[in-house]
């Protein structure tokens, strides 16, 4: 492990979790992979046009150029990982994930997709629920206020009562002369 990177691991604090050390290698691979040079042959026939000396000249300065390069990027990662606390935070992700792990109530099998599915159900039914049960009292005001235009006309119509009343004094009156054979 080259210097800088012990430097700054005990400056991340005594114990840096092998989350900390698989993003750091994974990123020095990928840098390493991006910047690795080609070769002399291929540097060479990309300057066919200089002298040997020109070439093998050119070719010592790209592979400084390469080297800084590559040393410049990694230092600046570690900085930004000191100063983003990375290190830290994945610490914090393995022991929650840990917590998680030893917790018999956190089931890790629970699917977002399904509660969001049965979450979507349960409040789709009481929506229907909710409007049969808003359908019922629509229907029932609509009933009631039939019933209260029937009481209304009756009160207005005086000959319902004459009606009425006809029937009662012809009521009467076969009782009366009932009576009275």
């Amino acid at each position: 492990m080259p210097q800088s990177s012990l430097i700054h691991m005990e400056k991340m604090g005594p114990l840096v979790g092998s989350r900390y050390s698989d993003f750091t290698k994974s990123f020095k691979l990928a840098i390493r992979s991006l910047l690795t040079s080609c070769s002399k042959e291929e540097f060479i026939k990309a300057f066919s046009n200089f002298s040997s000396a020109e070439q093998e000249s050119l070719h010592r300065l790209f592979v400084q150029v390469i080297t800084s390069l590559h040393k410049m990027i990694e230092d600046e990662f570690e900085s930004l990982s000191l100063e983003t606390l990375v290190g830290t935070t994945l610490d914090t992700v393995d022991q929650l994930v840990e917590e998680q792990s030893l917790d018999p109530l956190f089931s890790n099998k629970t699917n977002v997709m399904d509660v969001a599915c049965n979450l979507s159900i349960a409040k789709k039914n009481e929506i229907q629920c909710l409007t049969s049960i808003l359908e019922r009292a629509e229907e029932q005001n609509s009933l009631i206020q039939a019933r209260l235009e029937q009481l209304k006309k009756r009160r207005q119509n005086p000959t319902g009562t004459a009606d009425v009343d006809k029937l009662r004094s012809g009521t009467l009156n076969y009782w009366t002369s009932r009576d009275g054979l």
